[in-house]
């Protein structure tokens, strides 16, 4: 059962969503909130699984919920799947920046929507990673080191290894597909990745494929 808290400022969006997972087998509804503020709250009060969050709301934004939330602490931090109105969109970049896991256009099906939340909950692999990628490559070459939130980190942490891993990463494989790449099982990469992320204090796979392009270990359009 996937747990789920749903952050809309819109009722009939917010309303829409909670109805569709109640509906759905495996699916179940943590909680509902009207605003940033709340949503932290409430994820630190019902432990979600996933939340559903909106990125343009009054007041305390996605990008701000997403950060303390993700800052909070917890034996296991929420998957933060963003939605968003168009998939060019700044915001939803700083969201990912901060650790979000992924992002959702509200315009997407039923069926699209319980599969992104299914595919953040596992962790293993890029939801849409064709659009995650044109996303970060709209911005990631203007952004990089400078942008808020602190230096990039430092890559000469990493092996060479968990560098191969990286980059495959950024360029949208699963874990199932860098293994065939390179030669490895499945496991290792999990491994290799985990400990990527570790060191480089990083909360999800976007978030990975984020520091792969501003630090320039993947170019735009490479």
């Amino acid at each position: 059962m996937i747990r789920v808290l749903v952050v809309d400022d819109q009722f009939l969006i917010r309303a829409g969503l909670v109805a569709l997972l109640n509906a759905a087998p495996g699916f179940e509804v943590a909680g509902e909130a009207g605003d940033g503020e709340t949503a932290v709250s409430l994820a630190a009060e019902t432990r979600p699984d996933v939340i559903l969050m909106d990125i343009r709301m009054p007041g305390v934004n996605g990008i701000e919920a997403t950060e303390r939330i993700l800052g909070q602490p917890a034996d296991r931090l929420p998957r933060i799947l963003v939605l968003t109105t168009f998939d060019l969109d700044e915001y939803v970049y700083g969201a990912l920046r901060a650790g979000a896991s992924g992002f959702l256009l509200k315009d997407s099906g039923p069926e699209r929507l319980l599969a992104a939340v299914t595919a953040v909950d596992g962790g293993d692999a890029l939801f849409a990673p064709s659009v995650t990628r044109r996303l970060v490559e709209a911005y990631a070459r203007h952004r990089g080191a400078d942008a808020g939130g602190g230096a990039s980190p430092d890559l000469g942490v990493l092996t060479s290894r968990e560098i191969e891993v990286l980059k495959l990463t950024a360029r949208g494989l699963s874990n199932l597909e860098i293994a065939g790449r390179l030669y490895i099982s499945e496991a290792t990469v999990k491994t290799h990745l985990n400990r990527t992320m570790s060191k480089l204090d990083l909360g999800s796979r976007a978030q990975a494929v984020v520091v792969a392009y501003e630090t320039g270990l993947v170019a735009p359009g490479g």
